[in-house]
C-alpha cells in the first residue's frame, strides 16, 4: 500500500475512534439504589405468594413470557421473543429467547415453562392464585414442549386476555422439581431460605436478607437485556430495600438522605415540596392509580351453618338490598371534601370500577352521584323511610331505627379510617346512626371472607388494565364478590348479566367488541351500586436527582425500568 494512502487510512481511523470516544457517555455502571418496603416478605416463592410485600420482592427476581409496556400498556415480548397464533385462536406457540440464563448459569428452556404450568400452577396440591385466572371454562391450558426453545399452549376455548396472562412468572425446573416430587414445594423458598438458593432470571439477585431490617439485591451478571447502545444491563450494583413499617418513618428517612425515593401521599406534599431544591430531589406526579377506595353493604342472605343464624339481621338486609337506599348513600359521599382534606387536592372522584389510567377499557360515561344530602333524604322518603325526633333520626318503613356498623382497617390503609369518619359524619346528617369500628386488617378480611359478620365496610381493591382479571370480584360465584360472595345461582338479574359479560368478554377476540361489553359492565356497577366508590389517589414519587434514565409511570412506578437506571457521574 502506498505510504500516503496508509497514512490517510490511519488518519480516518483515528478520527472515527475519536468521534466515538467524544460521544461516549461516562461509565454508567456501579452504585446502589436504596428504597423502603413496609413489611418483611412472607415468602420468596412467587407461585404461592399472595401478599403485596412478597410480590414487590419477587418482582425483582422472576419474569414472564410477556410483559406490558408501561407507557402504551400493550403486551410486548419478554422471555419469549415472539409468538404465533392459529387462525381459530386456540393454539399459541411461543419462541423463547435463547440467551436467558438463570442466576446459577443454567439456560432457560421450554422445560421450565412446561414445569411452571403443569407441575406448579395446575398442581391441585399447590395453592396458586394463578390457577383461577389460567383456568378457562373450568379447564386448564394444555402446555407442551415442541423443542428446547419452543412451547405450545392449547386453549379449551378462545381467551382474549391470554397474551396478557402470559406475564405469569416462570420458575426453574432444575431447582424445584425435587421439591414438587417430595410434595414440599408449598414450603420451598420460604424466608428462611439462604438467598443464594433463590434462583430467577431477573436483573437482580437476592444476596442478603436480614428480617426486620433490610433486603439486599446484587447485579445479575447473566441478565439477558441490553441497552439501546448495547450495554449489558443492569447498571446498578445493588438495590437495597430497608424494612420500615411506618410511612412517616420512611418519609423522615428520605428527608434525612437515608432513602433514595419515597412515595408521596397528597397529605405529605406540602411538607416535601418546599424541600426539593435544598434536599436535591424531585417529586414526580404519575397519575391516578388503580387502588380503589369504596364502601359496600352486606347483602348475604345466607345463614351460618354452625349457629343457624342469619349472617345479617333481616331488617338490615332489607335496607342494604334496596337500591334506593344505596343511591341515597352514594349522594351522601362528599368526594371533593375527601380529596381536599385528606389528599391536599391530589386525587379525583371515582365513579366506576376502573381507573382512567386503565386506558382503552375505561368508560367515563357512567352514572354520577353528586354530593347532595337533600336529594339523598328525598330518595329515602320515596323509598318509605321516615324521619322522627324532629327529622333528626331515620327509621325504615317497619319502624326500625337505621343503625349499623361501619368497619375498616385500623392502620396502613391510605387514610381509610379518616375517610370513613368523613362518610359517617354525612350519614349521621341523614339521620342514620353509624358506629365506626376500626379493626386489624386480618380481622376485617376474616369478616369479609369467612364469618360474613359485618354490616358496612370501607376497603379497597387493586385494579388494572385488563377487566377480565377482576372476575373474582364481579362474577356472582366469585370469592371476592364481597357484598354476596360465592353465589351458587345469581341473586339478581343484573348479576346474571355481569356473569354473561365476563363469559362473552373472555372469548371475544375483537378488542372493540370487548370494549362494548366492558363498558356495559362499568355502567351496571355504577347503576346498581354493589360497591360505592369514593376517590382515586394520585401516585407521586420523590426521587433523588442523581439517577439517569428515570421514567416514572402510574403503570410501573418510579423504577419500572430498574435495569436501565444508573447513577449520574
Amino acid at each position: 500500500m502506498p505510504q500516503n494512502k496508509l497514512l490517510f487510512t490511519l488518519f480516518i481511523g483515528c478520527i472515527y475512534l475519536w468521534a466515538n470516544f467524544a460521544h461516549a457517555s461516562p461509565s454508567r455502571y456501579g452504585g446502589s439504589l436504596v428504597l423502603a418496603v413496609s413489611s418483611d416478605p412472607k415468602t420468596f416463592n412467587d407461585i404461592v405468594s399472595t401478599d403485596a410485600y412478597s410480590g414487590a420482592i419477587t418482582a425483582m427476581l422472576f419474569e414472564g413470557l410477556t410483559t406490558a409496556d408501561p407507557f402504551t400498556l400493550k403486551v410486548i415480548p419478554n422471555l419469549a421473543k415472539s409468538w404465533d397464533v392459529s387462525t381459530d385462536g386456540l393454539q399459541w406457540t411461543f419462541h423463547l429467547r435463547e440467551d436467558v440464563k438463570w442466576f446459577d448459569g443454567a439456560s432457560l428452556s421450554a422445560d421450565d415453562v412446561v414445569f411452571t404450568f403443569n407441575d406448579l400452577i395446575y398442581n391441585p396440591e399447590i395453592p396458586s392464585s394463578s390457577k383461577d385466572v389460567l383456568t378457562i371454562n373450568g379447564k386448564p391450558l394444555k402446555v407442551e414442549k415442541i423443542n428446547e426453545f419452543t412451547v405450545r399452549f392449547t386453549l379449551p376455548v378462545k381467551f382474549a386476555p391470554f397474551l396478557r396472562s402470559m406475564a405469569q412468572t416462570i420458575m426453574p425446573k432444575h431447582c424445584l422439581f425435587d421439591a414438587v416430587k417430595q410434595k414440599k414445594f408449598s414450603f420451598t423458598w420460604g424466608i428462611d431460605t439462604p438467598p443464594t438458593r433463590i434462583i430467577g432470571t431477573g436483573p437482580f439477585m437476592l444476596s442478603e436478607y436480614h428480617p426486620g431490617e433490610r433486603l439486599v439485591f446484587k447485579r445479575n451478571p447473566h441478565y439477558w437485556k441490553k441497552s439501546l447502545q448495547g450495554d449489558a444491563l443492569p447498571y446498578l450494583d445493588k438495590v437495597i430495600f430497608m424494612i420500615i413499617p411506618e410511612t412517616q418513618a420512611q418519609l423522615l428517612k428520605f428527608i434525612d438522605g437515608e432513602l433514595d425515593s419515597t412515595s408521596v401521599p397528597g397529605s405529605d406534599y406540602p411538607l416535601l415540596k418546599p424541600l426539593e431544591a435544598g434536599k436535591n430531589f424531585h417529586i414526580y406526579e404519575a397519575g391516578a392509580n388503580y387502588d380503589s377506595n369504596f364502601v359496600t353493604f352486606n347483602q348475604n342472605s345466607g345463614t351460618n351453618p354452625n349457629t343457624h343464624r342469619h349472617f345479617i339481621d333481616p331488617e338490615k338486609l332489607s335496607w342494604f338490598t334496596n337500591l334506593e337506599f344505596r343511591r341515597a348513600i352514594a349522594h351522601a359521599i362528599d368526594k371533593k371534601k375527601i380529596i381536599e382534606i385528606l389528599n391536599n387536592g391530589f386525587g379525583l372522584p371515582q365513579n366506576g370500577p376502573m381507573s382512567p389510567s386503565s386506558g382503552f377499557f375505561y368508560n367515563p360515561e357512567v352514572t354520577l352521584y353528586d354530593y347532595n344530602l337533600d336529594r339523598a333524604r328525598g330518595i329515602l322518603k320515596q323509598a318509605g323511610f321516615k324521619y322522627y325526633q324532629g327529622g333528626q333520626m331515620l327509621e325504615d318503613p317497619q319502624g326500625h331505627p337505621v343503625e349499623f356498623n361501619l368497619y375498616t382497617a385500623d392502620a396502613g390503609t391510605s387514610g381509610r379510617v379518616q375517610m370513613a369518619a368523613i362518610i359517617r359524619s354525612d350519614l349521621e346528617r341523614l339521620g342514620m346512626k353509624v358506629n365506626l369500628v376500626p379493626v386489624e386488617f386480618n380481622t376485617l378480611v376474616n369478616k369479609l371472607m369467612s364469618s360474613f359478620d359485618w354490616d358496612m365496610v370501607m376497603i379497597g381493591l387493586t385494579g388494572g388494565v385488563e377487566p377480565h382479571f377482576g372476575q373474582n370480584v364481579w362474577r356472582s360465584s366469585g370469592g371476592l364478590h364481597l357484598w354476596n360472595p360465592r353465589q351458587v345461582k345469581h341473586a339478581t338479574d343484573w348479576e346474571a348479566r355481569m356473569d354473561e359479560i365476563y363469559d362473552q368478554g373472555a372469548q371475544e377476540m375483537d378488542e372493540n367488541k370487548r370494549k362494548i361489553l366492558y363498558d356495559e359492565f362499568q355502567r351496571i356497577v355504577a347503576d346498581q351500586l354493589p360497591v360505592i366508590y369514593t376517590v382515586l389517589n394520585v401516585d407521586m414519587y420523590a426521587v433523588r436527582n442523581k439517577f439517569g434514565n428515570l421514567k416514572p409511570t402510574v403503570n410501573g412506578g418510579a423504577f419500572h425500568n430498574i435495569e436501565e437506571i444508573y447513577i449520574k457521574k
